[in-house]
């Protein structure tokens, strides 16, 4: 991203990643605080709503940042490595826990989609091994 900075443009998919991740991010993590009881209905059962709703406030949080982040590439910079962050760490939790039924196998379909978004977030970099290329 900082190729891009320096001449000035910044690819139109880091915006629309940015915009999409946080989305998912605000959602998700407003869903335990908004509706709790559908929330747990999906997960299942809880044993510390205070976490749920704490986890829940720092999802939406994530994705407000996510969705703050503009077309400069310096916000652009900050809404990836806070997408990747997040991603990384709900996938993680999610195999480990889901994986060991410590929670609901729903989790594991979640584990799946935060690969995506870490996939999602990678790909552009792999893509162009952090070098502007001309085609």
């Amino acid at each position: 991203m900082a190729v891009w900075a320096e001449a000035g443009t910044v690819p139109a998919r880091w915006s629309r990643l940015a915009t999409a991740h946080g989305l998912f991010n605000l959602l998700t993590g407003l869903w335990p605080l908004v509706h709790y009881r559908s929330f747990e209905a999906v997960t299942g059962p809880k044993t510390d709503e205070w976490l749920v709703r704490c986890v829940g406030g720092l999802g939406a949080a994530a994705g407000y940042v996510q969705l703050r982040a503009g077309r400069a590439a310096e916000g652009l910079a900050s809404a990836r490595r806070l997408g990747a962050g997040a991603a990384a760490t709900f996938g993680a939790i999610d195999l480990v826990y889901g994986g060991s039924g410590r929670i609901s196998r729903i989790y594991l379909l979640d584990a799946v989609v935060e690969l995506a978004w870490l996939a999602a977030w990678a790909a552009p970099a792999r893509r162009t091994g952090g070098k502007r290329r001309n085609r």
